[in-house]
């Protein structure tokens, strides 16, 4: 008969999370997973088969906790106001952020930028992430600019990703280029709102 599990797994992935956004897929080494989860090797590999599958449920972890909370204003039923409150709340989050934060900039796009988005899971997580970001930024262009064809409201919405995009990146070495970056997609989607 097995061991029970004396560990509480929402706990661990939190810490794991906290290591791979802090160091990347690559840079976490497994001494580090398991001195900040408080686990060994073994209970870690029993868990999740292995660091790919804990990393698995931290991205999932991220994307439940981070990105869609901050989506939720423009993936059902977005106001007229939805795409600026988006904006300025993701400005005012960057213009807030502290140098340790800052440096951590976004889990999936830098994961993009590393050799861990040749898995292509891995890949498939970040093109669904871009996804389920230009879905929630076009529902959002869509309530605010109402006499829009759906051709227009894709590609404001894509212009609006792109401006996103720059800014998470931008974050890092540059917040006040970031919060222009996220300004100017304000000033953009005000100027089409009908």
């Amino acid at each position: 008969m097995g061991r029970s599990q004396e560990f509480d797994t929402v706990t661990v992935i939190a810490a794991a999370l906290d290591v791979f956004w802090d160091r990347g897929y690559e840079g976490a080494s497994l001494a580090e997973l398991e001195a900040t989860t408080g686990l060994n090797r073994s209970s870690l590999y029993n868990t999740f088969t292995n660091k790919r599958g804990l990393f698995d449920s931290a991205v999932q972890m991220y994307l439940n906790r981070v990105i869609r909370p901050r989506l939720q204003g423009l993936a059902t039923n977005p106001t007229h106001d939805a795409v600026d409150e988006y904006f300025a709340a993701l400005a005012r989050a960057v213009a807030t952020m502290t140098p340790d934060t800052r440096r951590r900039g976004c889990l999936l796009l830098n994961t993009a930028t590393t050799p861990a988005a040749n898995d292509e899971s891995i890949a498939d997580v970040i093109r669904g992430y871009r996804q389920e970001l230009l879905a929630s930024i076009e529902n959002g262009v869509r309530a605010a600019s109402t006499t829009a064809s759906a051709d227009v409201v894709r590609e404001r919405a894509s212009i609006l990703l792109s401006c996103n995009v720059s800014a998470l990146i931008l974050a890092r070495v540059d917040p006040r280029a970031a919060v222009a970056e996220l300004e100017s997609a304000r000033r953009l989607n005000r100027q089409w709102s009908n």
